[in-house]
């Protein structure tokens, strides 16, 4: 099982170089970093986990920037979003932001994407709420036309189109790895066998009972059942935790680290070792 890492990277923490050069030295696979381009103060929605918004939610790094950097001073390390809410993006420059990142890094990054939860936050994108899950699947679909061998045309259910055009780089692979995430249910199901490579579910409960059902699901969508990959998110670990995980097949996990300095965050990465 490979032992990836997500962190909320904000102007107070550690840096991405300093934290991508530990992982890298220590072992870990990955480097997942979250997206917020700002979090509106007068705020409706409520906070998924209950309570007061943490404070990183507000000051996280825009992470393609970060995940550049990171890249640059590593060599082997994964790097990926999670999640990029694709709904609030120009799907033609995050195209090309991809494409540059994967190219760069030689073909390392992982596309996590997710529909949100930040009402406010989505509206100032312009994104209407309830149809920001198609809008999501309309933009998948574009970026997958500019990332296509050859010029390739896209006109999407929701408005969005492209000509056939000229587009490079190319990610490797012709596209990267994609994996969306949301709470357990047919539509997220259904999504993920049609156009990812799998599910990246947090902190990973209730995967006995899910699994099963998006396996089905997976396999009447024609997909191959050894191609579906489960990648556990923002998890907590213990022993008993990970063994669990490996035996449902999870070849990767993904442990969340704190959003502090240098000294702390090493620190868990030196409690995180045992796992490796």
């Amino acid at each position: 099982m490979r032992i990836s890492t997500t962190i909320f990277l904000t102007d107070e923490t550690i840096t991405p170089v300093r934290l991508a050069r530990e992982l890298e030295q220590r072992g870990f696979a990955g480097l997942y970093l979250p997206e917020h381009t700002h979090i509106p103060v007068e705020r409706t929605t409520p906070y998924p986990a209950g309570g007061e918004l943490p404070r990183e939610y507000g000051r996280t790094l825009d992470p393609f920037v970060a995940l550049g950097q990171a890249a640059a001073v590593t060599e082997r390390l994964g790097l990926g979003t999670g999640i990029t809410l694709v709904a609030q993006h120009d799907p033609i420059a995050l195209a090309k932001q991809i494409a540059t990142l994967d190219h760069l890094s030689r073909g390392r990054f992982t596309l996590g994407v997710g529909y949100g939860w930040n009402r406010e936050e989505a509206a100032d994108h312009g994104v209407d709420w309830p149809a920001r899950r198609e809008l999501t699947s309309d933009r998948l679909d574009l970026m997958r036309a500019l990332w296509a061998p050859e010029p390739t045309a896209y006109a999407g259910r929701s408005g969005a189109s492209v000509r056939a055009s000229e587009a490079w780089p190319k990610p490797g692979g012709g596209a990267p790895r994609t994996l969306l995430g949301g709470a357990a249910g047919p539509k997220l199901f259904a999504e993920i066998a049609a156009r990812t490579d799998g599910w990246m579910p947090i902190g990973g409960r209730g995967l006995t009972e899910s699994l099963p059902v998006l396996r089905e699901v997976w396999e009447q969508a024609g997909r191959d059942p050894k191609t579906l990959q489960v990648v556990p998110y923002a998890v907590l670990p213990n022993p008993g935790k990970l063994a669990r995980y490996a035996d449902l097949g999870c070849e990767e996990i993904v442990l969340q680290l704190p959003p502090g300095g240098e000294r702390e965050v090493l620190g868990v990465l030196d409690a995180y070792a045992q796992y490796l």
